[in-house]
């Protein structure tokens, strides 16, 4: 999957794209629109947390580190004489798991409060009124679903394609 940016002057034209992505089998849950707050949306698809926040890479890292020092904790442990009580390999993995888990729960409370940086280069113009228009496609309809925006609505700008998107937006 990738995702394309469009900026979008306006709601009313956001309805349009919108209803034309629909129309060309784009699943409404793949398209995600941040808006400047108070903007009525209706019921345009609103960008969730996932999509606004620094959520999923966040806990990427978190389960990274939270695992590397689990594991490592667990190495500490059996080194350690008369410290390993069960199974040495045992420790070690629930000690990577239990440092994983802790490590995305912490992330992921940190991560939800900062703003994506993906979103940075779009903050001026969200802030002066635009709409930015994120839309989730497959690879092969990247090009085509971009051409079609394009050619249905020229006074939208595209913003470009995010090479890869996370697997659970």
């Amino acid at each position: 999957m990738r995702r394309l940016y469009f900026l979008v002057p306006d709601v009313e034209l956001a309805h349009a794209i919108v209803d034309a992505l629909l129309l060309d089998r784009i699943e409404e849950r793949s398209i995600h629109i941040v808006a400047r707050e108070g903007t009525p949306l209706g019921n345009l698809p609103e960008a969730g947390l996932a999509q606004k926040s620094d959520l999923i890479p966040a806990i990427e890292r978190g389960i990274g580190l939270g695992g590397a020092t689990g594991t490592l904790a667990g190495l500490i442990a059996i080194a350690v004489p008369g410290g390993a009580v069960i199974s040495a390999g045992a420790m070690v993995a629930a000690l990577a798991l239990a440092g994983g888990t802790l490590g995305a729960w912490l992330s992921a409370m940190i991560g939800i409060s900062v703003d994506s940086p993906r979103l940075e280069p779009y903050a001026d113009a969200i802030e002066r009124g635009a709409l930015l228009m994120m839309v989730d496609v497959p690879k092969a309809r990247c090009d085509t679903v971009a051409q079609r925006i394009a050619t249905l609505f020229p006074q939208v700008s595209p913003k470009g394609t995010e090479p890869e998107i996370p697997a659970f937006p």
